[in-house]
C-alpha cells in the first residue's frame, strides 16, 4: 500500500514529481519498436536476468552512448518482456532533461521516468516498485571513449545511502558496446565553465555539467551535449548478482566510512563484471562463428 511519503510526493503537478504518469499501455505500445532495435539494430546479447529477485530492488547501472543511451532502453525492453509492464519500475532522470527537453521527458515519464531526487526514489520504493539509477549521470553517459571500459559514478554516493536507508539490495546492470554508438573525444566543461564565469550565458539557462565534443549521427562533429542517433553497434548487457550489505538502516546510511566502503564494493564488483563482459564481447567480435 502507498505510504504517506508516497502520497505526498506523487500529488505534485510539476513534471517528474509524480508516480502517476507511468502508463503500461504506453509501454506496451513501444515494445514492437524496442524489439526491432533489440534484435536487428543493436543485436543485443544479454545474460543474468535470473539474478533479479521478486521483491523491489535498487538497480544500479553505468550507461553509455550520449543522450540516446541505447543500452538503457534495451535493458528497459528486457525488463518489460520478462516481467511485463505491470511490474512497476521507475527510472531516475536528471533534472536538466526535464527542463531542456520537456516533451520527450513527458513521454519518458509514461514509461516510468521520475525526477532524480531522493524523495522521489523513496516514494517509488515505498509504493512497492523497483528503482533504476545511473549514479554517474551526464559525466558517465558522455565519458570520453578512452574510458569506455570503466565504471564511472563521478564519486556520487547518494544511491548507497538510499539502499542502506530503505533496506533494499542493489542489483547492478552493466553493458558493453553502447559507448561505440558515438565517439566522445573529450569533455571540455571546465573551459566552457570559465567562459560562463566571464559572462557567457548557459544555453536554455541550464548548467549542462558536461560539455563533450563527439563524432556521431546526425551532426558528424557535435559540440556540447546534443541529442544523437546511435550507430548500429552490437550491445552486450548483463544483470549481476544482487549485492547485500551487512548493515542497513538510517544509522548505517549516516556512517560516512561505511557508505564509502559500500560504494567501493559496488564499484569494484561492477568493474570486475564489466571487465569479464568486455572479454566475452570482444571474443565474439573476433570469432563471430565460434570455434
Amino acid at each position: 500500500m502507498p505510504t504517506d511519503t508516497t502520497k505526498k510526493h506523487t500529488q505534485r503537478t510539476e513534471p517528474g514529481w509524480s508516480l502517476d504518469r507511468r502508463d503500461p499501455q504506453v509501454i506496451n505500445s513501444w515494445m514492437p519498436i524496442w524489439e526491432w532495435l533489440y534484435n536487428h539494430y543493436f543485436q543485443v546479447q544479454t545474460s543474468g536476468w535470473n539474478h533479479v529477485p521478486t521483491d523491489k530492488i535498487l538497480i544500479v547501472g553505468s550507461h553509455n552512448g550520449g543522450l540516446a543511451a541505447p543500452d538503457m532502453f534495451m535493458m528497459m525492453y528486457d525488463w518489460f518482456r520478462r516481467f511485463g509492464a505491470q511490474r512497476p519500475v521507475y527510472g531516475l532522470m536528471h533534472s536538466a532533461i526535464w527542463k531542456a527537453f520537456p516533451s520527450p521527458a513527458e513521454m519518458m515519464a509514461k514509461t516510468g521516468a521520475i525526477m532524480a531526487h531522493p524523495k522521489m526514489a523513496i516514494a517509488a520504493l515505498h509504493s512497492g516498485a523497483s528503482v533504476v539509477v545511473y549514479p554517474g549521470g551526464a559525466q558517465d553517459v558522455f565519458r570520453p571513449h578512452r574510458l569506455r571500459d570503466k565504471i564511472y559514478f563521478a564519486g556520487r554516493k547518494a544511491f548507497i545511502k538510499l539502499a542502506l536507508r530503505e533496506g533494499v539490495p542493489i542489483v547492478p546492470m552493466i553493458s558493453y558496446g553502447a559507448h561505440d554508438t558515438l565517439f566522445v573525444i573529450d569533455d571540455y566543461y571546465n573551459i566552457v565553465k570559465q567562459l560562463h564565469e566571464w559572462g557567457m550565458p548557459w544555453l536554455f539557462g541550464i548548467d549542462p555539467e558536461i560539455f563533450p565534443i563527439y563524432l556521431g549521427l546526425p551532426w558528424g562533429l557535435a559540440i556540447g551535449p546534443l541529442p544523437n542517433i546511435p550507430l548500429p553497434v552490437p550491445i552486450h548487457t548483463r544483470v549481476c548478482p544482487p549485492i547485500v550489505f551487512e548493515r542497513y538502516g538510517r544509522q548505517a546510511a549516516c556512517d560516512h566510512d561505511y557508505v564509502d566502503e559500500c560504494y567501493e564494493l559496488v564499484r569494484s564488483q561492477m568493474q570486475q563484471e564489466l571487465d569479464a563482459l568486455a572479454r566475452v564481447a570482444k571474443t565474439r567480435i573476433h570469432c563471430p562463428f565460434g570455434n
